[in-house]
């Protein structure tokens, strides 16, 4: 894990020195080198404190992956020469802060860079956002999670303290307490994001830069459901009287905020919105805690990262063409880029989970796991799938159909670039699904 480890800090110097495709070239080639650690053991490469399984090695792999296409997406920071050297320091130190986070084996350490990871990600939205309103959307951003992971660093020092636990393989006592269940989760419903502690998420991917939306989409949201899944061992004799309450809200608020998503009108706010919608999925099967529940937690997880962050992508090239983000202003598409609208329907259509997206195989064990739990729930996931289709399809219908809107002056074609970014997201979310035996 060390050596990883090292290869990202030596990164840490050539931020400096203008070579900004190197970096670039450096963090692909570590995720083709990481891949060939693949190992369905529990938990391979322990080394210095940390390790990792099936679990920690996925996520670690798509943060690799979404970095590396984020200096991709960001090629209007470097050709406007918007502090680039300093864009790229940020963007390694989270991509340091999360391999850490997701590698290690200690309670303090996994705590300490799970907060760490916060601050590159304000820096990016506050530093290369778009709009002035990006204060406010940081604020929210840092004072949720702050506020709500204070409470989880008192239950690791009391577990220290009384159990001598420091390590996630020593997990063995049962907490049978309403608020050390609240203090621990509470934090990771914030990130993951659960409905009424959904707020900062929209503002912040409405007014982030394109690298803000995909790593906040692609990774930030799945530190709420890694930490869901290491810490829930704590209380499995208490987690009945819980889960069903966390659960109920989960679905309901998927049903709500899909309601939601069919009324706007901003691209990246409708894309944000369904990623609440998707997570609300994630969370109530993570509650379950039943074998097909937590295998489609992990495929959702790595599904959405890889979708979300591509539409986010595509709006953002549409934003950088039209210079808006509004529905009603890009139109046409289809008449001006029908190679880009291509794209819009590919990522589309596995946001809305057909095959052969790795989408429709982690919603169907997700609706196993929670129509396991309680038959009931099958009205609320039957209308979440329903909405989630159409809200998908007015997104690429409203987009990509209709006379086009502005002048065609201030439009040029889509670049190399562009559709080498987009293929990178849509690639790895389909072939995947071939290779569903990694994980079963």
């Amino acid at each position: 894990m060390m050596m990883y480890l090292f290869g990202l800090l030596m990164l840490l110097p050539l931020c400096f020195n203008n070579l900004y495709w190197l970096i670039q070239w450096f963090i692909f080639f570590f995720s083709f080198m990481f891949l060939l650690n693949y190992s369905s053991d529990f938990t391979v490469m322990l080394s210095s404190g940390y390790g990792m399984d099936i679990l920690s090695f996925s996520l670690i792999l798509l943060s690799f992956w979404i970095c590396g296409l984020m200096m991709l997406a960001s090629m209007k920071v470097y050709h406007m020469n918007n502090y680039y050297n300093l864009f790229s320091f940020v963007l390694l130190f989270l991509l340091i802060s999360l391999y850490m986070t997701f590698s290690s084996l200690n309670l303090f350490i996994f705590y300490l860079f799970f907060e760490i990871s916060l601050i590159p990600t304000l820096i990016l939205i506050i530093g290369w956002g778009y709009q002035p309103e990006r204060l406010e959307a940081g604020i929210y951003l840092l004072f949720y999670t702050l506020l709500m992971s204070l409470p989880m660093i008192i239950t690791i020092f009391y577990l220290n303290n009384n159990f001598y636990l420091t390590s996630f393989l020593l997990m063995k006592m049962n907490l049978d307490y309403l608020y050390m269940y609240m203090f621990v989760n509470l934090v990771f419903f914030v990130k993951i994001p659960m409905f009424f502690l959904h707020l900062w998420l929209p503002k912040a991917h409405v007014e982030a830069p394109v690298s803000g939306s995909m790593i906040l989409a692609g990774i930030m949201l799945k530190l709420g459901g890694y930490g869901l899944l290491r810490f829930m061992i704590l209380f499995k004799s208490y987690l009945l009287n819980m889960n069903l309450f966390f659960m109920s809200i989960s679905l309901l608020g998927g049903l709500i905020v899909s309601l939601i998503c069919i009324r706007q009108s901003d691209m990246k706010s409708l894309i944000a919105y369904s990623s609440v919608s998707h997570m609300g999925l994630v969370l109530a099967a993570i509650l379950t805690l039943n074998y097909w529940g937590i295998w489609g937690a992990l495929l959702m997880m790595l599904a959405h990262g890889l979708c979300s962050s591509g539409l986010f992508c595509l709006a953002n090239i549409s934003y950088e063409r039209v210079h808006s983000r509004s529905l009603y202003m890009n139109k046409g598409m289809l008449n001006i880029i029908p190679n880009l609208s291509l794209f819009w329907f590919l990522l589309i259509s596995s946001n809305m989970a057909a095959p052969p997206s790795l989408n429709l195989v982690s919603e169907i064990m997700l609706i196993n796991s929670i129509v396991g739990f309680s038959s009931l729930s099958m009205i609320f996931l039957s209308l979440i799938s329903f909405f989630s289709a159409v809200y998908s399809l007015y997104l690429y219908s409203y987009s990509q159909h209709g006379s086009y809107f502005s002048s065609l002056f201030m439009f040029y074609s889509g670049l190399f670039r562009e559709y080498l970014l987009l293929m990178l997201h849509w690639l790895p979310l389909n072939y995947l699904f071939l290779k569903l035996e990694l994980f079963i």
